[in-house]
């Protein structure tokens, strides 16, 4: 049978029969908007936007979200914003000429009217700009192990997307099912079952009880 055509093995029609690949690309549409960044600024933004069915039909897990990477941008700021009302405050880099290298031609101070010690209520600054600091190096350090975890598991989709290539999804039936493949028959399967087989191939199988494919058709 030719690879441009599949009739269904459920409905016996191919009408509305079409390649995997064809609907999981349909389903996915950049979306262009406008919005305001933090200083104010218009800007545009374009997203991906994926339909439940293409997601349904994608041949390797979504990558992991890096939304905690927003945790570690705040923390960032709180460790520098703390840093700098210790300095303002007078906690540190206080004049001092005895420790001033000549060569530098002294450290930059603050006014000479900087009260000699800092008030006690700025002593705990140090500890958490040290604290906030030590939490944006911890997101950021979570951040890369997530993304080489999702690389190293999915360093066999191609072995996934070969078996996904020869998919059929049958629109009228709600089911998809091979074509052409060795070991494989022409059964009608569930996207759950279709993505249970592509994820299996490719070596992440165990993802695919975890991520279940919704039917958008249910």
């Amino acid at each position: 049978m030719s690879r441009t055509s599949s009739t269904c093995p459920g409905c016996d029609r191919d009408d509305l029969v079409q390649a995997v690949p064809a609907v999981y690309l349909a389903g996915r549409n950049a979306v262009t908007s406008r919005e305001r960044d933090s200083d104010g600024d218009m800007r545009t933004v374009t997203r991906t936007v994926s339909t439940g069915l293409s997601d349904a039909l994608a041949p390797v897990p979504p990558p992991p979200t890096y939304a905690i990477g927003c945790l570690g941008l705040l923390a960032a700021a709180v460790s520098v914003g703390t840093f700098l009302g210790g300095v303002i405050a007078g906690k540190w880099f206080r004049d001092e000429p005895g420790h001033q290298p000549p060569e530098l031609d002294g450290w930059p101070t603050l006014p000479p009217d900087t009260p000699e010690a800092p008030p006690t209520a700025y002593g705990f600054l140090g500890w958490i700009s040290a604290l906030a600091l030590l939490a944006a190096v911890l997101v950021c350090v979570v951040m890369v192990r997530r993304r080489t975890a999702f690389a190293r598991v999915t360093r066999r989709r191609h072995q996934a997307e070969e078996l996904w290539s020869r998919g059929w999804y049958c629109h009228r039936c709600g089911t998809a099912h091979f074509q052409d493949v060795p070991g494989e028959d022409r059964t009608p399967l569930t996207l759950q079952r279709f993505r249970e087989k592509v994820w299996e191939h490719g070596g992440y199988g165990d993802l695919a009880a975890e991520r279940r494919a919704v039917d958008p058709a249910r």
